[in-house]
Formats: structure tokens, C-alpha cells, sequence
């Protein structure tokens, strides 16, 4: 079965998000949610390095419900071993969550960047596929404006890929529609 050039074959984890999870239109609120976080604690480092932390993140961050890690002490969060002790980047989990409490749906406020349909590109090599677009320049523009942190362009656009808000599965992964 061919996939993406970039999915680490040697790891199952990685391999299974890329075939069950990776461009998949996602709906969910508190979903969206663990994706827009744990896509701006990987600023910086690998996505193999927070994939593999995910379910200590799902757990320290209380499965991700906005309104309980609105409430959590990111003192406490940052003697966690199972996550990135970042301050920066636990403060601002903390504080997106509230943020996001303010909004009527995340869903439909994310999904209103693509028009409410997925963005479908096709590229043929890694190389096409770009790391920020106007879509995720102006959905990071307005988060900020709204007062969330760790959303810059390029956080977004991988945010957007691993909703499915776009998809980017080369031409010859399997996954590939349309």
C-alpha cells in the first residue's frame, strides 16, 4: 500500500495516523480542539515527538474539554513528564481554551476558513505541498485577533491538514480522493 513519502513507515503509530487520522474531515469541537493544541506544542519540534506524548497530553489536558483546561494550573501541568514542559506553550493551551469558550462552535468557526468543504490539493511530491496558504494566514490572523496563542500560519495550515479542512495526500498514497 503506498502513502505520503513523509509517513515513517518504521513507525506503527505514525503509520496508523496517517492512515485513519491524517485529512480526515473532523467535527468535533473538543477534537478540533486537541488538534489546534497539540499542532502548536509541536512548534518547533517533530509531530512523531507529540504523536507519541499524545495520550499523556489527552490525559493531563482533561480529554481536552475546554471548560475543565480553562481551569487547570499550568504549574502543575509543567511537572508533567508525559507532555512538552513549555511554559509558553501550556499557558497558552490553557488560555486558547478559554478562548475557545467564547466562540458559539469551534466547528463551525474553523470550518468557515475553507467554506465549510475540505480543501483538496493533489501534489505529486512533498515539495507541493505548501507549509502555510492565504486560508491558514487568515484563520491564524483572526484567531490571534480573538486572542488565541501558538497559531501562527504554518500551525494552522498543519492544523488545517490534520482536520482535514485540507487535504494533502499525494497522488499516489492510497488515500488519495477524487
Amino acid at each position: 500500500m503506498q502513502r505520503c513519502a513523509w509517513v515513517p513507515l518504521g513507525d506503527p503509530l505514525y503509520v496508523a495516523y496517517h492512515d485513519d487520522e491524517w485529512g480526515t474531515p473532523e467535527h468535533d469541537n473538543r477534537r478540533l480542539f486537541e488538534l489546534l493544541t497539540l499542532e502548536g506544542a509541536q512548534a518547533g519540534l517533530s509531530w512523531s515527538t507529540i504523536l507519541h506524548k499524545r495520550e499523556s497530553y489527552r490525559r493531563a489536558f482533561a480529554g481536552f474539554d475546554p471548560k475543565k483546561v480553562a481551569r487547570l494550573d499550568a504549574e502543575k501541568l509543567l511537572q508533567d513528564a508525559g507532555i512538552v514542559r513549555n511554559r509558553l506553550k501550556v499557558e497558552s493551551a490553557i488560555s486558547n481554551a478559554a478562548r475557545v469558550l467564547e466562540l458559539d462552535s469551534l466547528d463551525e468557526y474553523l470550518w468557515s476558513f475553507v467554506g465549510g468543504e475540505p480543501l483538496v490539493n493533489r501534489p505529486r511530491t512533498l515539495a507541493e505541498i505548501p507549509a502555510e496558504t492565504a486560508e491558514s494566514r487568515a484563520m491564524s490572523k483572526d484567531l490571534k485577533k480573538r486572542g488565541f496563542r501558538f497559531v501562527g500560519p504554518t500551525v494552522c495550515y498543519a492544523f488545517m491538514q490534520a482536520a482535514g479542512l485540507v487535504d494533502d495526500h499525494t497522488v499516489d498514497c492510497f488515500r488519495a480522493t477524487g
